[in-house]
């Protein structure tokens, strides 16, 4: 059974720094395409960044700079570091896993961005 947990979310002041951890089991994240998204109520969930299999990375609008994508094949686990936060990274963030034949999703960790 494959299940993704995302943990890390929390209030956090603009401008300071969050680390989102995605545990993965039943898959290996070095096997995958590993992503993390984020969805606001009314909107489509839409994506932050990712990371191949060969440990490239890509980042969506203006988290590139702020966020880093990582990830601890050790560990089996995804992450997310987030730096200089703003109000508008407000979200629920989710991990997702993709592999040749399907993908996954996690739960969602909330993210409050308070000015």
């Amino acid at each position: 059974q494959v299940q993704l947990v995302e943990s890390g979310g929390g209030l956090v002041q603009a401008g300071g720094s969050l680390r989102l951890s995605c545990a993965v089991s039943g898959i290996s994240v070095s096997g995958s395409v590993m992503g993390w998204y984020r969805q606001v109520p009314g909107k489509q969930r839409e994506l932050v960044a990712t990371i191949t299999r060969l440990g490239d990375t890509t980042y969506a609008g203006s988290e590139k700079g702020r966020f880093t994508i990582s990830r601890d094949d050790a560990k089996n686990t995804v992450y997310l570091q987030m730096n200089s936060l703003k109000v508008g990274d407000t979200a629920v963030y989710y991990c997702k896993a993709s592999q040749t034949y399907g993908y996954y999703w996690g739960q969602g960790t909330q993210v409050t961005v308070s000015s």
